[in-house]
């Protein structure tokens, strides 16, 4: 199977174009409703030493938040542009909060179809969704990473599902992957709170001992609005930055297995609360799950 061998699948045409148009439609009412006025002006950062880790960013589990490019904001701490070409991504509640996108997610027979065809969670959750923005000119890089260090369980289970609501391509920054890299780099750290508030990064194998990622040809999948790409939580992949002078919106969420079969503590940056625990993507769990590599 493709997905078992590469660590990630290219499902075609998997949403509607209606689908796809009342998700891009919601998107655009959710950035021209966004108020600037009252917002921190969070900005998304994707390096290792710079993460974000304010309150905005840690609490936002639950809500539909806006996290900002960080070109987008001047010296002065002014949005330089619109705010609607200003906004990185919008997360991480929007599979809970938003009926349009809680439709696509939790509601949908055929995304727990594949769930349950892939025979990867016994029980999984859904913990964060986003819409991505790529802004164009500044949408930034994402360098290569793995979802599973940021959205850790143990033993690890994170699985994407990745939808372009527009097309994919090289210049405005489509996913690329290392196939067959969730077989062979470990998860060496992990995404936490740090105790004196922020968040940074726990070692799980100390550096000097940690193997290096492995090196390969990436293969870079340019996509079509409602395609579905699953993405295991162990792979490699990255994009580029957004050089043309078009957006590349894409919503994404994560699903994670639940107890007994994984752990997941109080460390991790994303917490659920009581008034919304994570919820379960399948009525019933699947009775049957096939580990990766056998």
């Amino acid at each position: 199977m493709k997905f078992r061998r590469d660590g990630y699948l290219r499902l075609p045409s998997f949403l509607e174009p209606d689908e796809v148009e009342a998700l891009l439609t919601r998107t655009k009412q959710l950035l021209d409703n966004f108020s600037v006025e009252d917002h921190p002006l969070t900005k998304f950062t994707t390096g290792d030493d710079n993460h974000v880790g304010d309150e905005y960013f840690l609490t936002s589990g639950d809500k539909i938040r806006f996290f900002l490019e960080e070109d987008a904001v001047d010296k002065d701490g002014k949005l330089n542009r619109p705010k609607q070409r200003a906004v990185n991504k919008i997360g991480h509640g929007l599979h809970e909060q938003d009926e349009v996108f809680r439709k696509v997610t939790l509601e949908n027979e055929k995304m727990k179809s594949v769930v349950r065809d892939l025979q990867f969670h016994h029980d999984p959750v859904a913990l964060q969704s986003m819409v991505i923005c790529k802004q164009p000119h500044i949408g930034g890089k994402v360098p290569e990473h793995n979802d599973s260090t940021f959205l850790y369980t143990n033993p690890p289970s994170a699985l994407g599902f990745w939808i372009p609501l527009e097309k994919c391509t090289p210049e405005n920054g489509a996913l690329s992957f290392l196939p067959g890299s969730h077989l062979t780099a470990p998860i060496t750290k992990r995404f936490v709170r740090m105790s004196g508030g922020g968040t940074g990064f726990e070692q799980l194998i100390p550096p000097e001992e940690a193997p290096k990622n492995p090196e390969g040809k990436y293969i870079l999948e340019a996509c079509m609005p409602g395609d579905l790409v699953i993405i295991h939580g162990s792979v490699l992949h990255k994009s580029e930055r957004n050089t043309s002078p078009h957006t590349r919106f894409a919503y994404t969420f994560h699903m994670i297995e639940s107890p007994p079969y994984a752990e997941y503590d109080a460390k991790n940056w994303l917490q659920p609360t009581p008034e919304t625990p994570f919820p379960h993507i399948l009525d019933t769990p699947n009775p049957t799950v096939v580990p990766i590599g056998a």
